[in-house]
């Protein structure tokens, strides 16, 4: 199965138009105010309309309201959501039957213990997102730039596929596929030169190295969780 690759966090024209004629599965953008990548509706159908169908388009949320959500998809036309709060498995599949749209729920991750709620937001989620757990005074969940010990994915059948994301970035995107062999890789700030700027050549970079490293990879039997 090929590798999707998100770029996620994209604000400008300019470094969109990278992270697609970079060959990016997915561009993300943020819907949440404490961000330094957040973007508002009008800046949503502006980079929306840029997409076209060169990419799907990924709104992200964190505890967003029904109200706000229905306004981000009349801007952006997204093709998924991702849902980064504390969304509860009943959330999302509110949100997924609403809207009607594919959801991905991000699950934050620090130890083994924070694998136990992966069964039950497969049942309800399209994909997951294993990050970094932020810490406790962080005001944001993620684009922290943050990793965790990818060990605990290893072998994972998650029963949906799994993006992994928190703290990738050119130099170490290699060996997280290696380690997780996951369906997809998604980065933020692992690809910028300041929070919320993105750079072009750390965005190309990234996508050449996890395409690279994902072609490598033996066939291998996946494992139960």
């Amino acid at each position: 199965m090929p590798l999707t690759i998100k770029i996620c966090g994209l604000r400008t024209p300019e470094t969109l138009d990278v992270a697609l004629e970079s060959g990016a599965d997915q561009v993300g953008f943020v819907f949440f105010g404490p961000s330094p990548r957040n973007i508002g509706l009008s800046e949503a159908r502006e980079l929306g309309a840029r997409v076209g169908d060169r990419a799907a388009k990924v709104a992200l949320t964190v505890n967003a309201h029904n109200e706000t959500l229905a306004d981000i998809i009349a801007a952006l036309k997204p093709d998924m959501l991702q849902l980064h709060g504390t969304e509860t498995p009943d959330r999302v599949q509110v949100i997924r039957s609403r809207f009607g749209l594919p959801v991905m729920k991000a699950l934050p991750i620090a130890t083994r213990a924070d694998l136990s709620p992966i069964r039950e937001y497969a049942r309800v989620a399209d994909r997951l997102l294993f990050d970094a757990r932020a810490p406790q005074q962080a005001t944001r969940p993620g684009g922290l730039g943050n990793t965790f010990d990818w060990n605990l994915l290893a072998g994972l059948n998650a029963g949906v596929p799994f993006m992994l994301s928190g703290g990738l970035d050119p130099d170490n995107v290699a060996e997280a596929i290696r380690i997780t062999r996951p369906d997809g890789v998604d980065v933020s700030s692992g690809v910028e030169r300041a929070p919320g700027a993105k750079d072009a050549d750390k965005i190309r970079a990234f996508i050449h190295a996890a395409r690279v490293a994902h072609a490598g990879l033996p066939i291998l039997k996946a494992k139960s969780a």
